[in-house]
């Protein structure tokens, strides 16, 4: 337990200090040691807030998802793939990223494994690098980077696994105009979320996973996962 604790505070600290990069959580499911998940995502950000009046954001992003239990209760989480970004300013018009690279990180600690019941602690980043645009003869770039802690519970029935949590997060755009770069956060008074999902048993090693994200933002993920 001291342990746990100890791989907890590491984390929030890591958090605290660092430009750390978010997305949305991996559930309560976690990889044993030395056991792998590999995973299939869609991650849909249908609408994320900026600060002030920079208007909103959203994304499409898809992503193959690897999870490596390196003990019992602390897995790694990876993840590579592609998004989209759809900027669009208070008053102004939509500016469009095709979907190009985009990756994030994170990692899950077990804090609680009773019977049917379990509580996991995570940190996710996802950081999205969508293709450049030009309008007119002006080169536009942008990139996304969505960060979060999440404390999650679930309950453990023969047919499916629910789960429900709370999260810290944030999703700034960065937005290069040519050369001359700014970073817009999101709404810091929208940075509460709440988090719903299930996963669903398909095979002994196979399970649907099911998320949606409310309160600060509206975002919803659909995944197939694989134990090996």
């Amino acid at each position: 337990m001291l342990r746990k604790c100890f791989y907890l505070c590491f984390f929030v600290l890591t958090y605290l200090v660092s430009p750390c990069y978010a997305a949305p959580s991996y559930g309560t499911r976690m990889p044993e040691k030395n056991q792998f998940h590999l995973s299939g995502q869609t991650y849909w950000v249908q609408q994320r807030n900026l600060e002030d009046e920079n208007g909103k954001i959203k994304s499409l992003q898809h992503f193959l998802l690897i999870s490596y239990g390196i003990t019992d209760w602390f897995s790694l989480d990876l993840k590579g793939g592609a998004g989209d970004t759809h900027q669009t300013p208070d008053g102004g018009n939509e500016i469009s990223y095709p979907a190009y690279m985009a990756g994030g990180y994170g990692c899950r600690v077990k804090l609680y494994d009773q019977e049917k019941t379990k509580a996991v602690f995570g940190f996710q980043h996802i950081s999205v690098h969508p293709y450049s645009v030009f309008i007119g003869n002006v080169k536009h770039k942008a990139v996304i980077d969505d960060w979060q802690i999440s404390f999650l519970a679930s309950r453990v029935f023969e047919y499916a696994m629910p789960y429900l949590g709370m999260r810290w997060s944030r999703m700034d755009s960065i937005h290069w105009v040519e050369d001359d770069r700014n970073r817009v956060k999101s709404d810091l008074n929208e940075s509460i979320g709440f988090i719903a999902g299930i996963d669903v048993p398909v095979h002994e090693k196979v399970w649907l996973n099911f998320e949606g994200q409310f309160l600060d933002a509206q975002a919803a993920a659909a995944s197939i996962h694989f134990r090996f």
